[in-house]
């Protein structure tokens, strides 16, 4: 053989067995993608039997269509999770709505974002010595979370009510400086999220966050007043958050995917028949 022709055949042969090795090769490296576990973890309130359940059925749904293992961080109170987001501890966390992470980022100097939205759940006015919200006398005193974004919520719900006005709109969040009218005088006790269903014993009324009320066994039939979902309500949506630097990571954009499924509107509706808490995403607002 023309020794230019067999060098000119070794050539052809090397470029097939390196083009065959690097096709076999990426198969391999394809194939690990699919099969790798991917694990993320989320930063939650600790949690009722019932959002213990909507989080069982999307860690499954998470798990069996994305190969993602999510794993939980409870925390108690609202001061904690979105640090440890900031902190790098967890990857994401799903307890707080869009006004609480907008205040939080203002007062921490935070780069927080949304990434998905979960759920929203009406808030309510609750008392063990009244029926109704009408039964309020004057002088009385009502209990509101006292940060920023869940005391604004408490107000809005107050005005809702009828009992007082506001001196804002819809889309900003208020404080006790924005009351201007308070015709019946009542006394607002601004109190850490978490001890306001506790203050039940020792206060008239109370603005209660849905969480704190399942973890107090108050019903939604218990409350003398909810808290309207409307076109208002935007801001009080639950969302799924991130570091900004994360905002398009596909591995957290396939974990919002788990959750904004049929499945997990099944699991709410029969975790919440009272529709104390709706799925959120796609929610049409009038």
């Amino acid at each position: 053989m023309n020794p230019r022709n067999r060098n000119i055949i070794i050539g052809i042969i090397v470029v097939v067995i390196v083009a065959i090795a690097g096709f076999i090769g990426f198969g391999q490296k394809s194939q690990a993608n699919k099969t790798v576990n991917k694990t993320v973890k989320i930063g939650i309130m600790t949690g009722t039997k019932e959002d213990d359940s909507i989080w069982q059925t999307v860690s499954k749904t998470a798990k069996d269509k994305y190969g993602i293992t999510l794993k939980f961080t409870h925390f108690t109170d609202y001061t904690q999770p979105n640090t440890a987001l900031k902190n790098g501890d967890i990857d994401l966390n799903a307890f707080q709505h869009y006004a609480f992470l907008k205040a939080w980022n203002k007062a921490n100097n935070g780069n927080l974002v949304a990434i998905g939205d979960t759920v929203i759940s009406p808030i309510s006015v609750y008392s063990k010595q009244l029926k109704n919200i009408s039964d309020i006398k004057e002088g009385r005193t009502i209990a509101v979370p006292n940060d920023a974004s869940n005391e604004s919520r408490a107000l809005y719900v107050l005005k809702s009510a009828g009992l007082i006005k506001l001196d804002v709109s819809g889309q900003t969040l208020a404080t006790v400086k924005d009351i201007t009218s308070n015709p019946k005088n009542l006394v607002i006790k601004e109190l850490d999220a978490s001890q306001t269903a506790r203050a039940l014993d020792s206060v008239d009324a109370a603005v209660i966050n849905n969480n704190y009320a399942v973890t107090a066994g108050l019903k939604k039939s218990d409350a003398i007043f909810t808290e309207p979902v409307n076109k208002d309500s935007q801001q009080w949506i639950n969302i799924i958050v991130a570091n900004k630097k994360d905002e398009n990571n596909t591995v957290y954009k396939d974990v919002v995917k788990a959750y904004e499924t049929e499945a997990t509107k099944k699991t709410i509706a029969k975790a919440y028949p009272d529709k104390s808490t709706i799925p959120a995403w796609g929610l049409k607002l009038k």
